[in-house]
């Protein structure tokens, strides 16, 4: 990024209060949390409301990742209908476990992960699950489709399926170490850093690549 450029985003989010943030947060938690209890009965009413709730909180919220000018013009979020061949209940496995990764970013300086396992997806590859080594922790796993900077596709950098430290996790169905975990490619959103280059996001690396089209979620 450069100079000028790294300025304008400082002062974009020196804008927002502590509160505009904290706040922002509470919601998400919130919306994801009457996510889980709608989808146990229609995920495709919980998408419905996702949608709803999303577009509605990038639209008037302070603490969005659009800015001033993105906002006046803004129609609401560019998100695929609900189709459900893409929600899918996936043990995680231990392949890869223990690998380390660090990330530099533009305004959090380096971000370690440690991989816990992995997400063997029926007809469409792996994918690796990520803990965030730092205050907070959380299950992160990011992906990559062949839809990724395509015309009318997802966004180039790639988008995330989970992100337990902002809330973003569709649950895991029974308990133990065999309990799969519920994906649902339908709730894939875009990292901040699409709409506004003041955020620095994590994104997909060689092992959270797809070969496959997911022409679900939130594309770009």
């Amino acid at each position: 990024m450069a100079e000028h450029e790294l300025d304008a985003a400082e002062k974009t989010l020196a804008g927002m209060s502590a509160v505009d943030i904290a706040d922002w947060r509470l919601r998400t938690f919130a919306l994801y949390d009457t996510v889980r209890r709608i989808a146990a009965d229609s995920p495709a009413e919980a998408h419905s409301y996702w949608r709803q709730e999303r577009d509605r909180m990038f639209g008037t919220h302070p603490a969005s990742a659009l800015t001033a000018e993105a906002k006046a013009a803004f129609g609401g979020l560019k998100t695929a209908d609900y189709d459900p061949i893409y929600r899918f209940e996936v043990p995680l496995t231990k392949e890869g476990a223990g690998r380390e990764i660090s990330v530099e970013t533009g305004t959090d300086g380096l971000v370690r992960f440690v991989r816990l396992g992995t997400f063997d997806l029926p007809e469409m590859g792996q994918l690796a699950v990520w803990r965030l080594i730092g205050y907070g922790g959380g299950i992160f796993v990011p992906f990559r489709d062949a839809t990724a900077g395509q015309p009318g596709g997802s966004y180039g950098a790639g988008r995330y399926l989970l992100d337990t430290i902002k809330g973003a996790f569709h649950g895991v169905r029974g308990s133990g170490p065999d309990a799969p975990f519920i994906l649902d490619f339908n709730f894939a959103y875009n990292p901040s850093c699409a709409y506004n280059e003041a955020w620095a996001c994590p994104l997909a690396g060689p092992e959270n690549r797809l070969a496959v089209d997911i022409p679900v979620g939130e594309l770009y």
